[in-house]
């Protein structure tokens, strides 16, 4: 006697996912990310990793817990794994979607003035750092024509404070050959607003790199509702 597939009910019927995934595909097809609420994207990522399973449950789970698809997405691997039933094939995948968004944002500026692409900045620094759980202090290196040359994390910390020191900064521009910098942190508390704290620390940076004729081109802050330019703001 032919056995039922393992996938199937006990009535031989094609588990009932099977159906919502096609509809789900079917929709993302016709209408892209726009037609599917977040848990159902999330949904589609999940299925490559759980192909025999209903991961809807899960996708509910991670928005509960993080309140978004960014924010789902950009969670730690350790807090990923804190929902219960999500293993390590799935937050491969949800790390993939998030370094290939990085990548693309990353791609929209570089070998470009960096300073003539100014929304391509502000999209990747907000991929890149705007759902972060925890601080960063990232630096943008620019060249003479302001083209990118690198971009380094310099201070990882803690829900609100990452430690930066002006002069280890302007050291690594001299040792990049960098004419210019873009200073850029986030807020995890998702307020973009600079801080006295912040104001202070963007004049220290300038006042250590006039001499060394690096200029400081601009702040910016990064929440999850927005951003925050310090020259836009005037304060630089």
């Amino acid at each position: 006697m032919t056995k039922a597939p393992a996938s199937s009910d006990p009535a031989g019927e094609p588990p009932h996912y099977l159906g919502h995934r096609e509809r789900l595909r079917e929709r993302f097809n016709k209408g892209g990310a726009d037609a599917l609420a977040d848990y159902e994207l999330l949904e589609l990522i999940l299925f490559r990793a759980m192909p025999r399973r209903d991961v809807k449950p899960l996708a509910k789970a991670l928005i509960g817990r993080f309140g978004s698809f960014a924010e789902a997405i950009a969670a730690r691997p350790e807090r990923l794994r804190e929902i219960d039933g999500l293993g390590d094939a799935a937050v491969v995948e949800l790390k993939i979607v998030e370094a290939a968004a990085k990548r693309l944002a990353k791609s929209a500026i570089e070998k470009r003035p960096t300073m003539s692409s100014f929304a391509a900045v502000v999209d990747y620094c907000r991929a890149t750092m705007a759902f972060l759980d925890h601080e960063e202090f990232r630096i943008l290196f620019l060249d003479k024509k302001n083209v990118l040359i690198a971009d380094e994390v310099q201070g990882v910390g803690t829900v609100d404070h990452a430690p930066v020191y002006p002069r280890e900064i302007m050291r690594r521009a001299l040792e990049l050959s960098a004419s210019a910098i873009i200073l850029v942190h986030n807020h995890p508390s998702g307020d973009p607003q600079p801080s006295t704290d912040d104001i202070h620390l963007t004049h220290q940076i300038i006042a250590v790199g006039k001499p060394l004729k690096v200029a400081v081109h601009d702040h910016l802050i990064i929440g999850k509702h927005g951003h925050a330019s310090l020259k836009g703001l005037r304060l630089i």
